[in-house]
């Protein structure tokens, strides 16, 4: 009966992929004509968008043209040329004058014809197929103006053998008409904008002849055969070449309003366009705009594929699904089977578990005891540098209250000699002296005080000149000490940046005294403190003349507890204190060596450029 289950399990995913691939040929085949039938749509909307294009830049070439007989016609030497023909002067003018007319407008041919047709006048006097001389009264152009109206035409021209469109106004003598102007321009930039085009463009005109296309070879064909009468009315007018006029074996089939799927037949076999047809009334023209259906073909093929896939996908999904049922069927089979040999083993996994956790306890136990001695450590270490920092801080501050102390002493014995002689305005003198010397030990004692202080500040925008000011006056006996060239550039006026004064100024503090600890036994120790700012940041250099850091300083001096130093002289911590303070406040902290020797460090900090100007916040240019 498990056997049977199975197989019956197995092979269901087959028999559901198998269902869902003859559901794929059932849509496939319903579903690819109203695919087809959209894209179709689609392309013959774009041809309907080019077609629009197509007949405004034929209109507009037509109103371009269309008055410029009539304000030609306008000029006086024209009456004048037709009334004397033979005068050579006047000829040779108006010869000109069109030659010239016909290059600022772009016109194939502008010419003038006597009443009989002759041409007396031309802008192609000069060519090899010149129209002077020759006779264009069978023309429809030139009957229409003769009756005073406007002509428009459309041919082959008979001497120039090229493609036009002629337009033609009457010139007028005192109300009578005495000649005729043509204006003649070619269609040939038209094709060739359409032949860049991945579209097929014809215009033919009342009797179906395409006489323009941006096929070739379809010039002078017809889209249905030609009556006698249509014949003869193009032989009489010499429009078109009567040889050439062959119709094009055309199939058409409407899809909607002016739009239509037409094949035609041709050397290299039969082609389907989706067409848009437009009629332009002025010139009695049908344009019309061929989409090749190829591309709606490869659309809809494109669109089918992606549904069989889909439903590939999802045949293959479910049948992963059924096999994965059967998996799992079968995996619960295999469990139930196994269950007992499990439940066997269990007894002696149990102890062996006991066991491990057991020694897993004691091990956690130890790491506990490990982890409290690491701490208590690194506190007893932490301790030590801060009684190392407080015993250098205590011999500076013995330092620089002593001399005070010692000079107060000395004013005040003066000061008491000085009462017993009477002499009071001595003994003043050394009275503010006492209290010049009460102010100065106030001052350091306020100065160690703050940078004592556990700061609580949150970053806010601080002047940076006050900071660097209190760092050296908190150094300053530490300076002279050791005879140190001090060197002083900027800050810039109004600098404010974003930080803390206090933790600023500790940061100040440790990179100085970092330099004048490198400097020690230099004969000449010089220390340079710079302030610059790029208009976002600002940038504090501290450089000293001592021998420079080696590879393993530069890679491990912000790391905590690393320290060159000799052992009882630091803990290393100064500077991994400063890097987290600079990184709190969005800024860096590194170091480097100076090209000319010694090194470099340098803290970088944002910089605030809306505070109001304050005199506080500058720092003076000498300490």
């Amino acid at each position: 009966m498990t056997r049977r289950s199975t197989a019956a399990h197995a092979s269901a995913p087959t028999r559901v992929f198998l269902g869902f691939v003859i559901l794929a040929v059932i849509v496939s085949l319903a579903a690819f004509p109203q695919f087809e039938s959209f894209f179709q749509s689609q392309a013959g909307q774009r041809g309907k968008d080019i077609l629009r294009l197509t007949v405004e830049g034929i209109n507009g070439a037509l109103r371009r043209y269309e008055p410029l007989p009539g304000l030609i016609a306008e000029r006086p030497e024209l009456v004048d040329l037709l009334k004397n023909p033979e005068d050579p002067d006047l000829v040779e003018r108006v010869n000109e004058n069109f030659r010239q007319t016909a290059f600022r407008l772009h016109a194939s041919d502008v010419y003038l014809m006597e009443i009989s047709g002759l041409t007396i006048a031309a802008s192609s006097y000069k060519k090899e197929k010149s129209f002077v001389g020759r006779s264009f009264g069978y023309r429809p152009y030139f009957t229409q103006a003769l009756e005073g109206g406007l002509g428009r035409y459309f041919a082959l021209g008979t001497t120039s053998n090229e493609r036009g469109y002629f337009f033609a106004a009457p010139v007028e003598d005192q109300m009578r008409v005495v000649g005729v102007v043509a204006v003649k321009f070619t269609v040939d930039q038209f094709e060739q904008a359409w032949r860049e085009a991945d579209t097929t463009v014809l215009v033919s005109d009342l009797n179906d002849v395409i006489f323009m296309a941006s096929n070739p070879d379809w010039h002078f064909r017809t889209l249905r055969p030609l009556s006698r009468h249509d014949l003869a009315e193009i032989e009489v007018h010499r429009q078109y070449p009567l040889d050439r006029l062959k119709p094009l074996e055309i199939e058409r089939q409407d899809l909607d309003d002016r739009v239509g799927l037409v094949t035609l037949g041709g050397p290299a076999g039969r082609s389907t366009y989706i067409a848009s047809e437009d009629y332009i009334a002025d010139a009695g023209w049908n344009v019309t705009v061929l989409v090749p259906t190829a591309r709606a073909f490869n659309q809809a093929v494109a669109a089918l594929a992606i549904l069989i896939l889909v439903i590939g996908l999802g045949a293959f999904a479910f049948a992963f699904y059924l096999q994965r049922r059967a998996r799992l069927l079968e995996r619960i089979e295999a469990q139930q089977s196994a269950q007992e040999l499990l439940e066997n083993r269990v007894a002696q996994r149990t102890a062996d578990l006991n066991e491990a956790n057991t020694q897993l306890r004691l091990e956690v136990q130890e790491r506990r005891t490990a982890e409290e001695q690491l701490r208590r450590t690194q506190a007893d270490l932490v301790q030590a540098g801060k009684l190392a920092a407080l015993g250098q801080m205590s011999a500076a501050l013995s330092h620089e209250f002593n001399q005070p102390l010692a000079a107060v002493k000395s004013y005040a014995d003066n000061s008491l000699r000085l009462l017993d002689l009477e002499r009071t305005a001595e003994a003043r003198e050394n009275i503010l002296r006492i209290s010049q010397m009460a102010d100065r030990m106030a001052s350091i004692s306020k100065h160690l005080r703050n940078f004592a202080r556990r700061p609580q500040e949150r970053a806010r925008p601080v002047a940076l000149g006050p900071i660097v000011s209190d760092a050296l006056a908190i150094l300053d006996s530490r300076l002279k000490a050791a005879n140190v060239d001090l060197v002083l550039k900027g800050p810039v006026p109004q600098v404010s940046v974003m930080g803390g004064h206090i933790r600023l100024q500790q940061v100040i503090v440790n990179l100085l005294n970092n330099a004048l600890d490198s400097m020690e036994g230099s004969l000449q120790p010089r220390l340079e403190i710079s302030i610059c700012d790029d208009g976002s940041n600002c940038r504090i250099c501290v450089r000293d003349n001592g021998p420079g850091l080696d590879e393993t300083a530069l890679e491990n001096m912000f790391d905590p507890f690393f320290t060159t130093k000799e052992p009882g002289k630091g803990l290393g911590l100064g500077l991994s204190i400063s890097f987290n303070i600079v990184k709190d406040f969005g800024g860096r902290l590194w170091a480097e060596n100076h090209p000319e020797g010694g090194a470099v460090l340098q803290v970088e900090v944002p910089q605030i450029t809306n505070i109001a100007n304050n005199p506080a916040m500058t720092i003076e240019a000498a300490q």
